[in-house]
C-alpha cells in the first residue's frame, strides 16, 4: 500500500524507509523511535507489517500532540485543516502570518498542521526564544485538504490502539527499551543543528549519544541508527566509531535536488549503522553501499533468535 506521509518533514526518511525495513528483524515487540519526527519509518513498518506495537517520542511537543490528534482524532483534525486551508482564500502570505503568531501563543495541532504544509521546503525553523519562524512557500497553497485528509486517516488506523506517543528526552526513552524490542534512531541531523534559526526543535551532544549506544550495547538492544552522510566529496557530521561493534552502510539515496540545479552529477549517501546483534541477523560482515529500493530480507530471523 502507498505510505501515507500527513507531516510533511524535510529530512523526513521516508524515501530510504524501504532499505531501513530490509534490516529488520522478522519478530520483536516494539518498534521504538527515540526521535520519531514525521515517524516515517514507524508508518512504514505498519503498512508493511513490518511491527505490531510502537512507541513514537520527540522533544517537540507540539509535535507530538500533532501525532495525538493525528493517530485518536483524525477526523476532527482533517476538518480544521480543511477549514483553514479554506480560509487563506487569495491572501496566503498574510494568513501563514496570523497562524504562525497564533501557533506561537497557542500551540494547536491544526495550526502547526497547516503551518508544515505551507513553510518553504517543508522545513521547520525556530528563532532563539523556540518561536517557529519559518516563512511560507509563496509559490503553492500547501497540500490539498481532500488527499491531507486521506494520509489522516490511513495513519490513524495504521497505528491507533498500539502506539505509545511521548515528548521526552530521547536518554529516557531509551533507558526503558529491552532486547526484545528494535530501536530506529533518526537524530538531529549534524552540521544543521545549530545557527541563527536551527532546524530541529532541540539538539544532541555527541559524546553522550555514543554513550547511549554503549548502553545500548550492555544491555543487547538491537538498534538501527541514521546519523551521517555525503554529498560527491563533501562529508555530514562524524561517523559513529566502528569500535562500538556497529556495521556502517551507505544508502545511495540518488541525485540531490540541489545538485540537479547547480548542474553537478552529484549522488547523497546517507548512513545507515546496525548494532552487532542485527549485523549479524542480517548476514552483515562488511561496510558497503545498497540502493533505496533495497527489498526486505527474508531470511532474517527474529532477535529472539540470537540467543539459540
Amino acid at each position: 500500500m502507498k505510505i501515507p506521509q500527513p507531516i510533511p518533514y524535510q529530512g523526513s526518511k521516508r524515501g530510504l524507509a524501504k532499505a531501513i525495513l530490509s534490516f529488520f528483524p522478522k519478530r520483536f515487540d516494539t518498534l521504538i523511535e527515540p526521535f520519531s519526527g514525521s515517524a516515517a519509518v514507524s508508518l512504514a513498518a505498519a503498512a508493511n507489517k513490518q511491527a505490531t506495537h510502537f512507541h513514537i517520542n520527540d522533544s517537540n511537543r507540539a509535535l507530538m500532540q500533532l501525532w495525538e490528534e493525528i493517530i485518536n482524532n483524525p477526523h476532527e483534525l482533517a476538518d480544521n485543516y480543511t477549514l483553514l486551508w479554506t480560509k487563506q482564500g487569495n491572501r496566503e502570505k498574510d494568513f501563514y502570518s496570523e497562524i504562525r503568531d497564533k501557533f506561537n501563543k497557542e500551540p494547536r495541532s491544526d495550526y502547526f498542521l497547516y503551518l508544515l504544509a505551507r513553510c518553504i521546503k517543508a522545513s521547520v525553523r525556530y528563532n532563539s526564544k523556540g518561536e517557529f519562524n519559518q516563512s511560507p512557500d509563496n509559490r503553492r497553497r500547501g497540500r490539498e485538504p481532500k488527499s491531507m485528509r486521506q494520509d489522516i486517516l490511513i495513519s490513524s488506523r495504521l497505528l491507533r490502539n498500539r502506539t505509545k506517543i511521548t515528548s521526552l528526552d530521547y536518554k529516557v526513552v531509551l533507558k526503558n527499551a529491552s532486547e526484545n524490542d528494535l530501536v530506529y534512531m533518526d537524530p538531529p541531523y549534524q552540521g544543521v543543528c545549530t545557527g541563527k534559526d536551527p532546524r530541529y526543535y532541540e539538539t544532541i551532544n555527541f559524546d553522550e549519544f555514543i554513550e547511549q549506544i554503549e548502553q545500548l550495547n550492555a544491555r543487547d538492544v538491537p538498534f538501527i541508527i541514521s546519523y551521517d552522510g555525503r554529498k560527491g566529496d563533501k562529508v555530514y557530521g562524524k561517523e559513529i566509531p566502528g569500535d562500538l561493534g556497529v556495521k556502517r552502510i551507505e544508502i545511495d539515496a540518488g541525485r540531490s535536488t540541489q545538485s540537479t540545479l547547480l548542474g553537478r552529477n552529484e549522488n547523497t549517501y546517507e548512513s545507515l549503522y546496525l548494532s552487532k546483534n542485527i549485523a549479524e541477523l542480517c548476514g552483515v560482515k562488511f561496510n558497503r553501499i545498497i540502493g533505496r529500493n533495497s527489498q526486505p530480507n527474508t531470511r532474517q530471523m527474529s532477535i529472539s533468535a540470537l540467543g539459540e
